[in-house]
């Protein structure tokens, strides 16, 4: 490891060198957000030293307290601060579509042969594997943030809030962002944390966006600045929605798609883990887009690709347009294809325009207690709401035909073995899919997957 004191700062990274990173980051971006995020972090600060450490995190800590998927919006912010509007579009968009054209393809082979004996029992050995996945989210983002018995209290308090009361999910976290305000100003020692991802580590040398780099020029906050990123930002949706109504109506199942996403994507907190029971809500009971078991395969495909989990959504896009027939029964892998991207749009448009609405007031706040104390709260309330994630997972792997039905020990034997994959020898994410989808495969060559 470089010492900073004697290391050159890395060349200037031009327009065209970030867009050949960002485009390979789309490619190879697996492993979730935690995943997602190290491997910026490994490339970013490590290796190219675009930004420092400190920069980076404090990014990440704003990215965390949004609503949407944290690894995509932080690559955003980034690309933001180093090529201004375009860098950070460019960024945002390359993490997002090489899984959205992977997925559709996915999606496409799951509704056209998913019934055949063999890809189902590749789904099989892949449920269980998600169960584990979820049950070791909880654990590694539980070991990073919860530090003190007061965020074990803030966890355990979500997590009773959700599975017990049934209580919306902004909810929680407006509670936990309010504890922590409070408790910033009154105990900081409690919430102090940097929003459970530790204190930067010096060492990696100066980086082109370094700690006392003064924020450029594009990056400082203006009334008018702000006015106008808004300004287009609704005016995007506008649009897209009064085309969606125009051509298919007010209760036509792409505007439907519009509008619940749009919600989705401004209600929910905490990343994909914790977005997935609101859409399940909305998806699975309300509008019928797909199954429940359906759902559950979809996260076992985005669990499989590149890009943010909450890319599942195109998924949920997918089977709902290809289920409704949006445009005839001849015309199905078309309907499909077009309501995922209909999804894709409506999730991931506010993620921009938090980024570049919300950047220069961020870049004006290094090292402010009064707004990490809030997100340190949060983070703990959003381990309780993933553990209850990982509660309704295995509730309907284990017992598909619920609790009156027969307890399924072969998902349970794989999900155990998944779990100790993960907690005792750190395997990781996607040669465990492997394993676990070549046991469900061998499973159905002998002919031993119980009926769902």
């Amino acid at each position: 490891m470089n010492d900073n004191t004697t290391a050159a700062r890395p060349p200037v990274a031009g327009f065209w060198v970030a867009f050949r990173f960002w485009l390979k980051l789309g490619f190879i971006s697996f492993g979730g957000p935690a995943g997602q995020i190290a491997i910026m972090h490994t490339e970013l600060v490590e290796r190219r030293r675009w930004i420092s450490e400190r920069r980076f995190l404090h990014a990440l800590n704003y990215c965390m307290l949004l609503p949407g998927p944290e690894a995509q919006q932080l690559a955003t912010y980034i690309g933001w601060l180093m090529h201004r509007t375009w860098g950070g579009l460019i960024a945002g968009a390359l993490f997002v579509l090489p899984s959205l054209f992977i997925l559709v393809a996915l999606s496409w082979v799951y509704l056209a042969h998913g019934q055949q004996p063999l890809v189902a029992g590749l789904f099989y050995g892949l449920k269980p594997a998600v169960t584990a996945l979820v049950v070791h989210a909880a654990y590694r983002i539980g070991s990073r943030a919860l530090k003190n018995r007061w965020l074990w209290g803030i966890a355990a308090a979500a997590f009773l809030a959700i599975f017990a009361l049934d209580a919306p999910f902004p909810l929680i976290v407006l509670g936990a962002a309010f504890i922590g305000h409070v408790g910033g100003r009154h105990a900081p020692q409690v919430f102090a944390l940097g929003g459970g991802h530790g204190a930067a580590k010096p060492g990696y040398g100066p980086a082109l966006i370094d700690d006392d780099t003064p924020t450029p020029a594009h990056a400082r906050f203006s009334r008018s600045r702000l006015a106008r990123v808004l300004a287009i930002g609704t005016g995007l949706w506008a649009a897209a929605m009064a085309g969606l109504v125009l051509t298919h109506g007010l209760s036509g199942a792409l505007t439907q798609m519009g509008w619940f996403f749009t919600k989705a994507a401004l209600l929910t907190f905490g990343g994909a883990y914790a977005v997935l029971p609101y859409v399940y809500q909305g998806a699975v009971e309300q509008h019928q887009w797909l199954t429940g078991a359906q759902m559950i395969d979809g996260l076992a495909l985005g669990e499989t690709t590149p890009g943010p989990l909450i890319m599942v959504v195109a998924f949920v896009g997918f089977v709902g347009g290809w289920t409704q027939q949006l445009f005839g029964p001849d015309a199905a892998f078309l309907a499909g294809a077009v309501a995922a991207c209909v999804v894709t749009f409506f999730t991931f448009l506010p993620s921009f325009i938090f980024i570049l609405a919300g950047g220069p007031v961020i870049e004006s706040t290094h090292g402010q207690l009064k707004f990490t104390a809030p997100l340190t709260a949060i983070t703990a309330a959003v381990v309780g709401v993933i553990l209850n994630l990982a509660v309704f997972f295995a509730w309907h792997v284990l017992w598909p035909r619920g609790f009156a039905g027969q307890f399924d020990w072969l998902s349970a034997l794989i999900a155990l073995g998944a779990g100790i994959a993960l907690f005792r020898f750190k395997l990781a994410v996607l040669p465990l899919l492997a394993v676990c989808a070549g046991l469900g495969f061998k499973l159905a060559l002998l002919g031993l997957i119980p009926a769902r």
